[in-house]
């Protein structure tokens, strides 16, 4: 493996200026991967002034849509030259099946490449002509980039979620100060190396992982930064919401969320619980969108749960590595001991426990988890009503249209949502008064570069992805010109 042990600050590897580091674990071992740099306020604001510098007097923001275009796609032709690697570092660092992981660094190489189709829009719709009431006046609206970008990423889709602040930022001519997750920062450390190969201009990407307290605040209160865009939890994004309020700063955030499915009793019930499944289980459990909430009609409700308890006991559990493997470890002893103890308060909550719930046989090493499946699970429950980011699925019944609406959206999130019936009125209907940023129709999860993605209530504020993704990292500016010979009139002497 590369070194992991300096910070990518103004286009040059650098140690930190305190020289801390700190080790990341491969999830499927609990055995040390690599030694990483760990960033404090003094790299930050380093990095901040090289992010600033490259947007203020650098080329990037002045340099045509089309010819960014072009290094955005060196990007994405070099991550798919070393899809096979990335997608194994990601499975190390993070511990995801490596078919997802290959899923992951695929759609990472396309979100450069849609991005980079976008750049070279903005080359004819940078400028608007404006309609005005007063034939003396012309006036435009442009497009201009934000600049300085601190953008702040997790750790469930370590090279993807990089992408999808990193690529709009570039496409719109914003310089950006990326901070990865300390779990798994190996992967944006590697994007650093593809975009310095890709000829991006110095100062406009800086890497710096390192823990929240240190370098996350930092970048958060720091007034050299323009635009903060986050994803993360809900607490933490409360926090960067109140640092980016001191200086009014430009800011987006994709938090948590607890996302309903609603499975009607017409739906057919393989679908439903394949899509159950995909939904809770892909990558562990640990992505914020998970339908983690199942309602089911009550006609349905038991043949079904019979059947999801079947095809969970089948799931093969292990390294992610392995062949055939389709749950892989939790990503580190934090979240598992988390995962584990809503389990434990689950049982105690007196929901019925269907299936998992417990450590593999086999498996002593690792942060293992089977599949667990609670039914009967009370709506004042915290298990019903908080987050749990792991491959916990919980399960009601439901009785008619209205009583499923009430309770899908009964909940503080609103990021996603899902609704089945073979009935495409209703479920179109039922999809409309779901009150979610996202709502899946016959299915669950699937995600698309080209739409935009992001929630309703504490689940996070505007979008990213396709052109809102883009607009995040764009200001836009008024410029009115007087064309009269005559005297504007207001004061003639």
């Amino acid at each position: 493996m590369n070194s992991y042990d300096q910070l990518y600050i103004n286009g040059q590897w650098v140690a930190p200026v305190k020289g801390g580091t700190f080790d990341t674990i491969d999830p499927s071992s609990e055995t040390v991967l690599a030694r990483v740099a760990a960033a404090t306020a003094e790299d930050v604001d380093l990095a901040v002034k090289a992010a600033r510098a490259a947007f203020d007097e650098g080329p990037w923001p002045q340099m045509s849509g089309a010819a960014r275009a072009q290094v955005l796609r060196k990007i994405a032709q070099g991550i798919r030259d070393r899809q096979q690697e990335l997608a194994e570092l990601e499975v190390r660092d993070n511990g995801k099946p490596l078919p997802e992981a290959l899923w992951d660094i695929g759609d990472t190489a396309g979100c450069f490449d849609f991005y980079a189709g976008l750049a070279e829009g903005l080359d004819s719709h940078q400028e608007k002509t404006v309609a005005l009431s007063d034939d003396r006046f012309t006036s435009i609206a442009r497009k201009e980039p934000v600049g300085v970008a601190g953008a702040i990423i997790p750790w469930n889709f370590p090279m993807l979620m990089a992408a999808w602040k990193v690529a709009p930022a570039l496409a719109a001519g914003c310089s950006i100060v990326l901070k990865p997750s300390e779990i798994t920062p190996l992967t944006a450390l590697e994007l650093a190396r593809i975009a310095d190969a890709a000829g991006l201009p110095a100062g406009v990407l800086n890497v710096l992982p390192g823990f929240g307290a240190d370098a996350g605040a930092a970048i958060a209160a720091h007034r050299g930064i323009d635009k903060l865009a986050f994803t993360g939890s809900v607490p933490t994004g409360s926090r960067i919401m109140q640092a980016a309020a001191r200086d009014i700063k430009n800011i987006s955030l994709e938090l948590g969320g607890k996302s309903p499915l609603i499975i009607f009793a017409d739906s057919d019930i393989e679908a439903a619980v394949e899509w159950i499944m995909f939904g809770i289980f892909w990558n562990q459990g640990q992505v914020c969108s998970a339908t983690s909430r199942v309602l089911v009609q009550r006609g349905l409700y038991e043949p079904l749960l019979q059947r999801l308890r079947q095809e969970a006991k089948k799931v093969s559990i292990g390294n992610g590595l392995e062949e055939g493997v389709l749950l892989g470890p939790l990503v580190n002893k934090g979240q598992y001991e988390k995962v584990v103890s809503a389990i434990s308060r689950g049982r105690d909550e007196g929901a019925r426990l269907v299936y998992g719930g417990e450590r593999p046989a086999g498996l002593d090493k690792g942060f293992y988890l089977q599949p667990t499946i609670f039914a009967d699970v009370a709506e004042e429950s915290w298990i019903w009503r908080e987050e749990i980011f792991g491959p916990v699925v919980c399960v009601r019944a439901f009785d008619d249209e209205a009583d499923a609406l009430r309770s899908a959206n009964d909940s503080p999130f609103g990021l996603a949502a899902a609704v089945m019936s073979r009935d495409l009125e209703r479920a179109e209907r039922v999809a409309r008064k779901l009150r979610a940023g996202i709502v899946w129709v016959n299915c669950s999860q699937p995600t698309f570069t080209e739409a935009p993605w992001g929630g309703y209530k504490q689940s996070g504020i505007g979008r990213e992805l396709g052109e809102w993704g883009l607009n995040n990292y764009l200001e836009t500016k008024q410029i009115t010109r007087y064309d009269s010979d005559q005297p504007w009139g207001w004061y003639i002497k």
